[in-house]
């Protein structure tokens, strides 16, 4: 069992308060990802759950036991780090087996579930090898392995995948999302790339100065968001944000397009403007279009064989049942 409840928690660092009341569920066996800009309080949202931080009031509860004054090591909980902290003159065997040790477990217990989680990671043929002889994401699975082994009631991962190349993180993106499909144990997962939130989440926590602005699945966070915050930041890339007339047809303050939603043509549409930079990334192309009277450029994604260049003026048509509305406060509108 791995849930894991959030009652009016706060934290304070002497006069500045981080982490203002906050309430939150996360089930047994869900896969939940913190994200929100640098400075935003996910990294020490997950550090008071897993007893690293003091909370300065409210109550953590782990499968219903309050859970705030109780040390971390006595929480059932296991945390993956950016820095995998592996010990470099010990072989991956015993880096793994190392907190197993620690807590007195007979050798044979040890054995198998060092076999069993490297098993799972893909990691057998590593065992006898030392941190300095494998690549940072065979590092950072043998990081993961350590947690395993302690058979944890939830893994808490603080952006796991940061010290990796683009290449590594897909791989290593797929390979945790995999590992939550077999193990089926609570997962927590603090990121700053909300595509990362989105390719890998059952729930997604969007935090911003320590308040949540929005939970829900990753297609209700794209489909709906509830703030021009949320608009902003979810959908990669990120959706245009529209003020004045154009919105006030609209009877909104502000509408949101994403790039995905716009038609595109040479001869008509409802918008016209010049094309700046593009991004051709084989599949698909990003447009960058220049409208007359708006600050921000627009941003259309169009089929990688559109071929318009830079200065070519083109037409754009957001399709109607697309369109977000939000109010003077930054607020959806129904």
């Amino acid at each position: 069992m791995g849930q894991i409840v959030l009652e009016q928690v706060t934290k304070s660092f002497g006069e500045v308060t981080v982490i203002p009341p906050l309430d939150l569920t996360i089930e047994d066996g869900e896969f939940a990802v913190f994200v929100g800009p640098s400075g935003c309080g996910k990294s020490t949202l997950l550090r008071l759950i897993a007893g690293l931080e003091d909370v300065t009031s409210g109550e953590i509860r782990i499968d219903g036991n309050p859970s705030a004054t109780i040390p971390p090591a006595k929480r059932g909980l296991a945390m993956v780090f950016q820095s995998y902290a592996l010990y470099p003159h010990m072989t991956v065997r015993k880096n793994i087996a190392f907190p197993l040790r620690m807590a007195g477990l007979d050798k044979a217990e040890q054995n198998r579930r060092v076999e069993q989680a490297a098993a799972v990671l893909n990691l057998t043929d590593y065992l006898d090898r030392r941190p300095g002889q494998l690549s940072g994401g065979q590092r950072q699975r043998v990081a993961i392995g350590r947690a395993i082994v302690r058979e944890p009631a939830a893994f808490l991962f603080d952006e796991p995948l940061s010290n990796l190349d683009a290449a590594l993180r897909v791989g290593m993106r797929l390979e945790i999302s995999e590992l939550h499909n077999r193990l089926k144990t609570t997962m927590i997962y603090v990121t700053h790339d909300q595509v990362e939130a989105m390719t890998m989440a059952d729930k997604i926590v969007v935090l911003r100065a320590g308040h949540i602005e929005q939970v829900g699945s990753p297609l209700e966070l794209y489909r709906a968001p509830r703030n021009l915050f949320v608009a902003g930041f979810i959908g990669s890339p990120k959706m245009n944000l529209i003020d004045g007339p154009e919105a006030a047809k609209h009877d909104a303050t502000t509408i949101g397009i994403r790039p995905e939603h716009l038609t595109i043509s040479a001869d008509e549409g409802l918008w016209s403007g010049v094309v700046g930079v593009s991004e051709h990334l084989g599949s698909d192309t990003f447009f960058h279009v220049h409208q007359t009277g708006l600050a921000d450029s627009i941003t259309v994604r169009a089929d990688g064989e559109v071929g318009f260049k830079h200065g070519d003026r083109i037409h754009m048509t957001p399709r109607d049942d697309m369109i977000h509305r939000f109010d003077r406060q930054g607020l959806r509108i129904a």
